[in-house]
């Protein structure tokens, strides 16, 4: 049991879990989850933090397929610029490691973005915390429960 799952249970939403094998060779942990979990790699997303020009944390999640435009979340956050955050305050913030960084169970809850294409699929994966585990749920839900917002944050494309 993670504190996503935990966060999910809690939240009281619809949720599947899905455990795969994690080979540490492998160099996206994102494309990985979709290949093992047979699922269309669009509906799995990452989690990325990202700091703004005042320091400010926040969690940004977009297709495993996209890269994280920072202008856009910067934008939708009100801030002048994001850039990523530094391993070591993700891992802090988060209370995660990297590549099994869950939206949902956050030890300091930050302000979430959502990719918009989430909406299109009536459910999505993204880490359920830890690497080789995920949570499959809808858009709506995840939005409700990180008290997460959508915006146009992804650029299409590796």
């Amino acid at each position: 049991m993670t504190p996503a799952i935990n966060a999910a249970r809690q939240a009281g939403i619809n949720y599947t879990i899905h455990e795969y094998r994690h080979d540490p060779a492998h160099t996206s942990y994102g494309l990985e989850a979709a290949e093992k979990m047979g699922v269309e790699p669009a509906r799995v997303f990452k989690t990325l933090i990202v700091t703004t020009e005042t320091r400010e944390l926040l969690v940004g999640i977009v297709p495993v397929t996209a890269q994280l435009n920072m202008k856009q979340i910067a934008k939708a956050a009100g801030a002048k610029k994001a850039a990523m955050a530094a391993a070591a305050d993700v891992q802090r913030s988060s209370g995660y490691v990297l590549g099994g960084v869950s939206p949902l169970g956050q030890k300091k809850p930050l302000r979430t973005f959502i990719d918009v294409s989430a909406q299109q699929f009536q459910s999505i994966f993204t880490s359920a915390g830890r690497r080789g585990l995920e949570i499959e749920l809808s858009a709506a839900d995840l939005a409700a429960t990180t008290r997460g917002s959508f915006a146009s944050i992804a650029d299409e494309g590796h």
